[in-house]
């Protein structure tokens, strides 16, 4: 997939809300998809932590390796067996899943690379986000575009219901899961009277999981 054409600050993202969930006794913590490595110095400044990236863009992974303690260049799966077991407390997934082609079983590999309760924190994108739901459902259509829930490099499309389940069937407690950067549009609610106020899901455009390997 040509990640070239992104936006200027596709792999320069503070992402506020996602620091947010970080524990405060989290010392050693991945970042996958890193980007330059800007949240990952957040995460370090906030714990004072040692944190390692994975980013696939080689002149990201460049700049991020002035900033981590550790970074990997090339596909989260080429990776994974670069990782020590047993040795994260945090592995952070900011809008990284939804673009692998299986991340299911990337769950299940890097789960291996957590201490026990161990957390991992991922953001992913709502198919059922109203701006992308109802182009289905009234305009018949689904059209791919440069960034966000449809954006054209994702293999893959997740509700918060599957979300939850692809944790659940990797062998995660799943500790928190709640859509994010809730929109702003009135048209949520009057959709909502056409389902009885049944899918105040379709407000957010994300959802955060924060998954805890238990063994």
């Amino acid at each position: 997939m040509d990640y070239n054409n992104k936006p200027h600050d596709y792999f320069s993202n503070t992402r506020e809300e996602m620091l947010h969930f970080l524990p405060t006794n989290a010392k050693r913590v991945l970042d996958v998809g890193c980007g330059d490595g800007v949240f990952a110095k957040a995460v370090k400044e906030k714990n004072n932590a040692e944190v390692w990236g994975i980013e696939l863009m080689v002149d990201e992974a460049d700049k991020a390796k002035k900033i981590l303690d550790k970074t990997f260049s090339g596909t989260c799966e080429d990776n994974i067996d670069n990782l020590p077991d047993d040795y994260f407390d945090v592995i952070y997934f900011n809008d990284v899943l939804e673009h692998l082609v299986d991340p299911y079983t990337v769950l299940e590999r890097i789960k291996l690379k957590l201490k026990k309760q161990g957390r991992i924190i991922s953001s992913i994108p709502n198919v059922r986000y109203h701006n992308t739901f109802m182009k289905v459902l009234f305009q018949k259509d689904w059209k791919y575009e440069d960034y966000g829930v449809m954006d054209i490099t994702h293999l893959r499309f997740f509700t918060g219901k599957s979300i939850k389940r692809m944790y659940e069937e990797a062998g995660f407690r799943v500790e928190k899961h709640h859509g994010i950067n809730r929109s702003k549009s009135l048209k949520v609610y009057l959709y909502n009277i056409l389902f009885l106020f049944t899918a105040l899901d379709i407000m957010y455009p994300q959802y955060v999981t924060v998954a805890v390997k238990e063994s």
